[in-house]
Parts: structure tokens; sequence; C-alpha cells
């Protein structure tokens, strides 16, 4: 019954056009691969990468989240310019999201050696909307309520800025920045795509020969729903080992009113792992504890990701692993 009542309500806001947003597909291991929430990251590796997420969220409800993605990324002109190919597919109970961007970064050099960049980004693409309405269940449908799949692709596009050395990083990066002014209210249960913000720093601090620490920061916001801030904290063990964990909840930055008043702010927590059995390949999960208002019905969030980076003899990649 628990998992009638979700799914149903899940359903309910869906439907509500006025209030509804496309919501980006929320990865946990973000940190260890920013072209996700950043084009201006295209190149950062400077070797070719491969590099792909699955994540399966709140195990156990009908119809939760289940995010695949794959992205391809390397330099060229020397260095000074990055190119990224990103696939993504996201379902959230009857809704599906797929997208295809090609990204485009440009890196300046901050000192002679080109440790330190600072990185203008621009990503461009494909977004099919759509969903099944099958899939819907409400006690009191609408008379338009779509009893097949309904779909449509639109154009978009995400842009970014992207600072970093061999300590630290910083970024800024923006999302459906065209397909939030495409008109689809001929899709009436197709929720409009919203403009997502994204905000992160982190630093790398060496402990000693062995052991740094890096801890970082992402604030997430589209304008509409509770602003997201996720605190991170990993240790790096030998050039060998990641571990760490991620603290997610809302934050209030400015005036939102119109949003429910009980709303609570906790949201998850994630411990996560990456292990590096070779300098070219890098394995990780992470695991989502709710404590929010889900704490109790959900089974948590598995998450892994895989990445191989192509480094051709003799050539070492420029702070390979520090973000």
């Amino acid at each position: 019954m628990k998992k009638l009542i979700l799914l149903i309500a899940g359903s309910f806001l869906l439907m509500v056009k006025p209030a509804s947003a496309q919501q980006d597909a929320q990865y946990s291991q973000y940190m260890f691969n920013g072209i996700y929430i950043n084009p201006a990251y295209a190149g950062y590796k400077e070797v070719l990468n491969v590099h792909s997420f699955y994540r399966s969220q709140w195990t156990g409800i009908t119809g939760a989240p289940k995010s695949m993605s794959l992205a391809v990324d390397a330099i060229a002109n020397s260095g000074n310019v990055g190119l990224a190919l990103q696939v993504a597919s996201d379902k959230l109970g009857a809704q599906t999201n797929l997208s295809i961007y090609g990204n485009y970064s440009y890196r300046i050099r901050m000192n002679d050696d080109g440790s330190s960049r600072l990185a203008l980004g621009l990503g461009v693409g494909m977004v099919q909307l759509g969903i099944d309405g099958s899939m819907l269940n409400p006690n009191d449908p609408e008379p338009n309520q779509p009893v097949g799949v309904q779909s449509t692709i639109v154009p978009d596009a995400r842009a970014g800025v992207y600072f970093a050395n061999d300590r630290f990083y910083a970024g800024f990066s923006a999302d459906n920045l065209i397909a939030t002014y495409i008109n689809i209210d001929k899709y009436a249960f197709i929720p409009q795509p919203k403009p997502h913000y994204y905000l992160t720093a982190g630093a790398l601090i060496p402990i000693n020969e062995n052991f740094q620490v890096k801890p970082s920061f992402l604030i997430k916001d589209d304008r509409g729903g509770p602003t997201s801030l996720d605190l991170n904290a990993f240790l790096m063990i030998k050039e060998f080992l990641w571990v760490g964990g991620s603290y997610r909840t809302g934050v209030k930055l400015y005036d939102k009113s119109y949003l429910q008043k009980d709303l609570t702010p906790r949201n998850s927590a994630v411990a996560a792992i990456q292990i590096f059995p070779s300098e070219k390949l890098r394995i990780g999960y992470g695991y989502d504890f709710s404590i929010g208002p889900l704490q109790g019905y959900s089974g948590g969030t598995h998450e892994i990701s895989i990445a191989y980076s192509f480094i051709r003899p003799n050539i070492r990649m420029a702070t390979p692993r520090v973000f």
C-alpha cells in the first residue's frame, strides 16, 4: 500500500502542468568526472577518457528513478581545446529523458606549464522527452490523460566555466538553456524542461606521501524546487583508493515562498569508494542512504561508475586523479 501511495503521488506531480519541471538526472560520484554537470570540464584529464554511470535510485519503490550515461572526452590543439560526447538515459516512473550532447571547451593556460587552466565550455545537443500514459494510475484520471506514449525531441544547449590547478578547482554551469523556451504545450503531460544551475568547488590537501584529503561541495538550483547542497569529503590512500562520502540537504539561498512550508531539508547521505586497479582503470561504487521522508520506504540507492583512460606509453596524465 505504501508503494502504491508513493506511485500515485509521483504520477500526480508529473501531471500538474503549471508546477512541473524536467529534473536533471542526479549522480553521487559527479566529483570524479565533472562533464556531467559542466561542459567546460571537457578535456580536463588531457587524454582520451571513457566514463560511464549506472544509478538505481530508491530501490524497492515502484517507478523509482533509473539513470545511465556514457561520456567520451579528449583534447585537441595541444591541449588548448577539449572535446566530449555525452549520452544519457533517465527514467522516472512514466517519464523518460534521452539526451545527447557534443561539448567544446576552450582551455586557457594560466601558467607556463599548463597545469593551471581556465576553461570556457559550451554543449549543444538534442533531448527526447517522453511519458507513457499506460503507467499513470491516478484515482481520478483527467480527460486528456494519454493512454499510450507521448514524446517530443527538442534542441538544447549547456554552458559553463571551469578553473583547475594541481590543488584546487571551481566551476559554474547551466543547462536546458534552449529546451526551456521550446513550446511543448501540445504534449500536456510532458514536463517543460527548466534550466539547472551548478556551482561547485573543491581542493586536494596533502597529509603525507600516502594520504590526501579532498573536500568539495556542489550547489544545485533550478529556480523552482528547493536548492540542493552536497558536502563531500574523500580520503586518497597511496593513489590507489578513494574512500569517503557526502551529505545532501536542502538550503535556502533566496526567497521561495511558493514552496510547501513543511518540506524537510534532509535528503540523503552517501558512502562511496573508488578503486584504481591500474593507472588507466577506475571503478567506483556509491550507496545513498535516505534520511528524509523516504527513510523506511526505500532500500537505498546504488550507483556504479567505470572509467578507462587511453594513456600512451611514457606519457603521464596531468593531475590524473585529483578531480
